[in-house]
């Protein structure tokens, strides 16, 4: 599909960074972007259909339309209360 909108897909756990770069039809959702970029078959181990997504930093609807040079992002579960992980690296600076 030589016309279209260009954008990246990206996806990150601890141990692995994966970015997408598709072309997409004008139209398209943040979901078709995602369905197009396989991205789900790279992490079997997380249900990325039930992720939060983003475009640029910013939460959005699986149903919004996504525009040329986007980069929709996809947010994993987080391990650790990033305030339990500041205390915890406190409390182990301390002793």
């Amino acid at each position: 599909m030589a016309e279209g909108l260009s954008l990246e897909v990206v996806m990150a756990t601890s141990e692995q960074q994966v970015l997408v770069a598709l072309k997409v039809e004008e139209g398209a959702t943040v979901a078709d972007a995602i369905v197009a970029s396989g991205i789900g078959s790279r992490f079997p181990e997380l249900v990325v259909e039930e992720m939060p997504v983003g475009i640029w930093g910013k939460l959005v609807a699986r149903h919004s339309r996504v525009r040329e040079g986007d980069r929709v992002e996809l947010y994993r579960p987080l391990e650790i209360d990033p305030r339990e992980a500041r205390r915890q690296r406190a409390l182990a600076e301390t002793r």
